[in-house]
């Protein structure tokens, strides 16, 4: 496998490979075990808006009550595009008060969302998440950064002001500029930093960093998949143990897949299981909207969650408006037929009965 994933690879990445090889033969000092509530998926929630685009902060609550009662060991958010990008400072503080006051009791791990444009604006939400104690932490790449060193100065900057785990996402928003984090730096942090080393792995070349990353543990900790699930199952045989994508509206199938990967006793139900979460996530290729949110609100109201199908949009060329712009998802009927017809078949795998959702918060006007 190693060999493999070397042919594959470039040469700094294929020295990655072959020194993570050489490390396997003892942990370095400061190795810490991997916090065991970090594994398994880790939906990323998807905001929820108003009739008038406000943020629905009673539907982000019930939300996470969702994916708990679904059995996911974790959620996150902010985190997406729309989360990260088109909403307000405020909102994104306000929405990590909401998300913390409701997994009060829930068995979800919380990991909440911590990034901005540099490192200044990344440290004002670090701090703030700090204060609420979530499970874990993810940052993804600074919008100003461009250098692998601008990178390594802006997580450092998060190590020291995080006290527990650290998730580093591999690709950065629509503003990001800079390089992948590379392999080796990925490494370095997680033996400078013991809380450091958890990384959702999104970045080309795909299979050969996946390789990589799994073959560094330790200081490596936790390799998780993304992409929207649609090479989970095969990089979970590589070493992923868990997936971050905004797809928490399948937590209860998800929990399913992840179960079926950890025991290995039934094969055909996992492939089963995996293909028809599959047949519905590719419906972003032909129905408007995307494949992250877009007919997904449309599940998220047939589920009982979601009370309107409303997203903010970008602006003209993926820019970032002064205002928001917010628009209502429209399908016709033969959209919506299509997805019940999907969905359908998915309906297996789904948990009987629906969550309760408790006392409503105060939304956004």
């Amino acid at each position: 496998m190693l060999r493999a994933a070397i042919a594959g690879a470039s040469g700094v990445l294929a020295g990655t490979i072959l020194r993570a090889g050489e490390r396997q033969t003892g942990p370095p000092a400061n190795a810490a075990a991997a916090d065991p509530r970090i594994r398994g998926p880790f939906p990323i929630l998807s905001t929820p808006f108003t009739e008038s685009g406000a943020v629905d902060f009673d539907v982000l609550a019930n939300q996470a009550r969702f994916v708990d009662w679904g059995g996911c060991p974790g959620m996150i958010w902010p985190q997406s595009g729309d989360s990260v990008d088109l909403l307000t400072n405020d909102e994104k503080l306000r929405g990590m008060e909401v998300l913390a006051e409701a997994a009060r009791g829930l068995r979800t791990a919380l990991c909440l969302g911590v990034q901005g444009k540099d490192t200044a604006e990344m440290l004002v939400f670090a701090r703030h998440a700090e204060k609420l104690e979530p499970a874990a932490i993810i940052s993804r790449p600074p919008d100003s950064g461009r250098t692998e060193d601008d990178m390594r100065q802006y997580w450092r900057a998060l190590a020291a002001v995080a006290k527990r785990p650290v998730i580093i996402q591999t690709t950065g928003g629509v503003a990001y500029k800079g390089p992948v984090p590379s392999v080796p730096l990925l490494i370095e942090l997680a033996k400078e930093f013991p809380h450091f080393g958890y990384v959702k792995e999104e970045a080309a070349p795909i299979i050969a960093r996946t390789r990589a990353l799994a073959a560094a543990r330790p200081p490596i900790r936790r390799v998780f998949s993304a992409r929207g699930g649609f090479g989970w199952l095969y990089e979970s045989h590589l070493g992923t143990e868990g997936l971050i994508t905004e797809r928490a509206v399948y937590a209860d199938v998800l929990t399913r897949i992840w179960e079926l990967q950890q025991s290995g006793k039934n094969s055909a139900l996992l492939r089963d299981a995996y293909a028809k979460f599959l047949l519905m996530a590719n419906l972003g290729d032909h129905l408007p909207g995307g494949g992250l949110r877009g007919f997904q609100l449309y599940i998220w109201k047939k589920r009982g969650v979601f009370k309107t199908m409303v997203s903010r949009q970008y602006g003209p060329k993926q820019t970032i408006p002064a205002k928001p712009i917010f628009s209502e998802l429209q399908l016709n009927k033969e959209e919506i037929a299509e997805i019940e017809f999907r969905f359908e078949a998915l309906k297996p795998h789904l948990k009987p009965g629906s969550p309760r959702f408790g006392t409503a918060t105060k939304s956004a006007s």
